[in-house]
């Protein structure tokens, strides 16, 4: 936990001033470290992003999955030093205990091969690492964001925030009905970021790739809640169908 935190003024001092309206954070102020302590001053955001939400309609999603396409495409294949070598909260390696925990089944034997499809991932970015919707702040007309809480920014594949993502702030239902057309309004923004910097064909192998793995991702969420809480609200038909299927293709 002291470490993330640590990370977290790395990313401040050394990386957020790359991101731009189209990503944007909250600009910092100062840092000051010592007698075990971090302090991290940050810009005010209340005032042009006013707005929290818990959940969202689905209609109302687009403004943080543009952000997270963004953001993607501005760090794609940076090795975030100083930050995670594998971003997000979640992923294997950090999460002993809670594998340990797990009934042994399907998942628990396929947790190796799933972390190993995202780390093996061609194409690497730097990942939030914890994009619940409760870490984005919205304007009052919900048509724009700002991201908080970068302790857990590292590199891994974009698919770890979208997938957890959707996750924290659509019912199960909403994502079954909806899962093509979000996927689309991400990897729409996605390579409109990356125009200028891929080939169109590069732009194509990295969709193609990362698209086959959102159902990696989910699944590997999934994972982690059975061996930390295996009565989540999140396990739930939706993520089992996508579990099925993941595994059945692995």
């Amino acid at each position: 936990k002291a470490t993330s935190y640590d990370v977290e003024r790395c990313w401040y001092e050394h990386y957020a001033h790359e991101c731009d309206v189209s990503c944007r954070v909250p600009q910092l102020l100062g840092t000051q470290s010592g007698d075990g302590e971090i302090l991290i001053l940050l810009e005010d955001l209340s005032s042009t992003y006013p707005l929290r939400r818990e959940t969202l309609a689905v209609s109302e999603v687009r403004a943080c999955l543009e952000w997270l396409a963004h953001f993607h495409a501005r760090f794609l294949g940076d090795v975030g030093k100083g930050l995670w070598s594998e971003g997000c909260y979640w992923h294997l390696n950090t999460r002993a205990d809670e594998f340990a925990a797990m009934s042994d089944g399907p998942v628990k034997q396929a947790a190796k091969r799933l972390d190993a499809k995202l780390a093996g991932a061609r194409y690497q970015t730097l990942v939030h690492g914890d994009a619940k919707v409760a870490n984005f702040c919205f304007t009052a007309t919900l048509d724009s964001v700002s991201a908080v809480d970068f302790q857990y920014v590292g590199k891994g594949c974009g698919m770890k925030d979208v997938a957890y993502f959707l996750g924290s702030c659509l019912s199960e239902a909403i994502c079954a009905e909806n899962e093509s057309a979000l996927l689309d309004v991400y990897f729409n923004a996605l390579s409109g970021a990356l125009s200028e910097t891929l080939s169109v064909t590069e732009i194509h192998e990295l969709e193609t790739e990362w698209r086959s793995l959102y159902g990696v991702a989910w699944t590997d969420f999934y994972r982690f809640l059975l061996g930390w809480m295996p009565t989540h609200q999140k396990i739930n038909s939706y993520t089992l169908s996508i579990c099925e299927r993941t595994l059945s293709d692995l």
